[in-house]
């Protein structure tokens, strides 16, 4: 009996280990189990990045088919380890809820499918290209397939975990393209660093980023905070939030506040009391101020912008 204990013990490990590499289906299928919420569908894209079609699923406001001549903001939704392109349901829900109540303007949310355990970025080896995907070919199709505001002014980017560690990188990398950020429980470590400290390169988050110590500078949200700090502050709009028994989390989304601090960049910053690395529970706790902030960054860049 402690063989077999110890056997199974061993497989349960080995598939977690295995569930945690990067990788990705390009295509899923929504699960019997699940539905998608009012006015989202199902589409897919070609990335040349990737060599073949990707999927993503789109919320696309009430009175979008009718009012033929308006364009509208878009909130990237980036989900979390593990996920796909069917995730943040109860986003859009909440999203769809508020519009219909006349809380929120008509907004667009697009939910890209960034695969497992890839952060965003892209592999190395080329294998992955999924900051590539996501950056120059997913938002430019959003724009030519959609009525949108093409512009940082009618751009947001958030994400939960995994999507709220991408969704900030991705803001300090390419400022000039969102005016609002939300990152929700998502680490936001030191990877420059984590690959100094490291006794070989393949121990760094499963050696994705390759040997090239430049590679790890050009992936830090520090470094990449201190690079843009002039096309960040003052322009691009920060809200972070994470809960108090997110150990997990915790540490880094607090390290980069007080980074951001140190850099005079004006942000919201919310710690959850005694909320866990758990996604509905903040939805449901942020749930009447939950795009607020969104709404209130495209009033001000599109303002700034004198539109």
């Amino acid at each position: 009996m402690k063989f077999l204990s110890i056997f199974f013990s061993l497989c349960l490990s080995f598939a977690t280990a295995a569930e945690r590499e990067p990788s990705i289906i390009w295509i899923n299928e929504l699960s019997a189990d699940k539905s998608l919420p009012p006015n989202t569908t199902h589409q897919t894209f070609y990335s040349e990045a990737a060599g073949e079609d990707v999927g993503y699923c789109l919320y696309l406001p009430p009175g979008y088919a009718e009012n033929t001549e308006v364009r509208y903001p878009v909130i990237y939704n980036l989900h979390g380890n593990g996920g796909n392109e069917f995730h943040s349901f109860e986003d859009v829900e909440v999203l769809h809820a508020g519009i219909l109540a006349g809380k929120w303007p008509p907004m667009i949310m697009a939910l890209p499918n960034g695969g497992h355990s890839t952060f965003y970025k892209d592999s190395h080896d080329g294998k992955l290209p999924i900051e590539t995907m996501v950056i120059r070919e997913f938002l430019p199709h959003i724009d030519r397939t959609y009525r949108t505001i093409a512009a940082r002014e009618g751009r947001c980017i958030e994400g939960f975990s995994m999507g709220g560690r991408g969704s900030l990188r991705l803001a300090m990398k390419y400022p000039d393209l969102f005016c609002s950020l939300f990152c929700q429980a998502g680490n936001v470590p030191r990877t420059l660093a984590n690959f100094d400290a490291a006794e070989k390169w393949e121990d760094v988050i499963q050696g994705y980023l390759g040997p090239d110590r430049e590679n790890y500078v050009n992936n830090d949200a520090f470094l990449l905070l201190e690079k843009n700090l002039k096309k960040i502050k003052g322009r691009l709009r920060i809200q972070m939030a994470c809960g108090t028994k997110d150990g997990g989390h915790l540490p880094t989304v607090r390290d980069f506040h007080r980074h951001l601090v140190e850099h005079g960049v004006d942000h919201t910053y919310i710690e959850l009391e005694g909320l866990a690395h758990r996604r509905t529970e903040m939805i449901k706790r942020m749930e009447p101020i939950w795009f607020d902030y969104h709404v209130e960054s495209i009033r001000l860049a599109t303002e700034a912008a004198g539109k």
